[in-house]
């Protein structure tokens, strides 16, 4: 195996790290509580503090398939039938896409609960248009919900679902909502049912991290939280002193994993791409000599990049 290749694996693997400790860190009760509080209606204007006991237990992060069929797991056990989640094992279901991070929250009447699933995208897809995915998944959270939250005809127990989408990367920094309206073509029925059962939240973040006010509250926190450019002080800094938010052991780790990583995945990616540029030189008559002088490389590291990708001249 050539350099290149192994700095590319290496490189994947790297932002498959990266991309774990995002979503731990999104997952965090403190976190997802801020988040809650700037986009479910019944929590605007909350101390997150408060919202954080609303969470109900540990959230799913990376291991709820999307596929149909796959979101519940149903196992017999001691001749009582359990449905919850499905979090089987990971090698059992190998390769299949997962919601980013699937949780419960118990609303303030203490019996209500809605269901909340969060996903991460470094930027905005180019292979496919990213609502149509948010809709696929919010979706996919409501008729899961069969022979979990409700049984046979029991439509009227569907839980609200919200999918929130936190895109980086993006020109500006922007929320919208989407959701289900009616409007009526010939007269004015009031069929029954609940038109808030369906919510997405697309919050874009800008590559500049915006001033801390209200109107970019959020923004400023998932920014520096997810930021491949600044420091783990200051983010720590951001994260415990602008938002008053514990800075834990665990998250601690996560935020110094992240910055690694991203410092890291950067030098691969200039390897990998200085490593081309040589080999072109290469193949275009430069020599080792006017290639190590033309980029300042040492000259024993270029002829090794032009010797794992093609045998050198007699």
């Amino acid at each position: 195996m050539n350099a290149e290749l192994k700095n590319a694996i290496k490189a994947t693997d790297s932002k498959a790290e990266y991309d774990t400790s995002a979503k731990r860190l999104l997952g965090q009760k403190s976190i997802l509580a801020h988040i809650l509080v700037k986009t479910v209606d019944e929590f605007k204007g909350m101390d997150p503090k408060k919202v954080v006991d609303s969470i109900e237990g540990t959230p799913h992060i990376g291991t709820v398939p999307v596929e149909p069929g796959l979101t519940n797991a149903v196992s017999e056990k001691n001749g009582e039938r359990l449905v919850g989640f499905n979090t089987e094992n990971g090698e059992v279901n190998e390769g299949l896409i997962r919601f980013d991070i699937v949780f419960y929250v118990r609303m303030k009447d203490g019996l209500s609960q809605i269901i909340i699933n969060v996903e991460a995208q470094k930027d905005e897809p180019n292979g496919y248009e990213i609502l149509n995915r948010a809709i696929f998944y919010v979706s996919r959270l409501i008729s899961s919900q069969k022979e979990r939250d409700f049984e046979n005809s029991s439509y009227d127990d569907i839980k609200r679902v919200y999918s929130i989408w936190i895109c980086m990367n993006m020109k500006e920094n922007t929320m919208s909502y989407v959701h289900l309206t009616k409007e009526d073509l010939i007269g004015s029925y009031e069929w029954k049912g609940n038109l808030d059962l369906l919510n997405i939240i697309m919050i874009g973040l800008a590559k500049k991290l915006p001033e801390h006010d209200e109107t970019y509250e959020l923004h400023r926190l998932l920014g520096a939280l997810l930021s491949q450019d600044l420091t783990v002080d200051e983010k720590l800094n951001i994260i415990g002193n602008e938002y008053d938010i514990p800075i834990e052991e665990n998250f601690r780790k996560d935020v110094s994993v992240m910055c690694n990583l991203s410092q890291g995945i950067e030098e691969k990616g200039i390897a990998i791409g200085e490593a081309g540029l040589i080999v072109k030189m290469y193949k275009n008559g430069f020599t080792a000599e006017q290639i190590a002088a033309a980029t300042d490389k040492d000259l024993e590291a270029v002829k090794k990049i032009i010797a794992d990708k093609e045998p050198m001249p007699a």
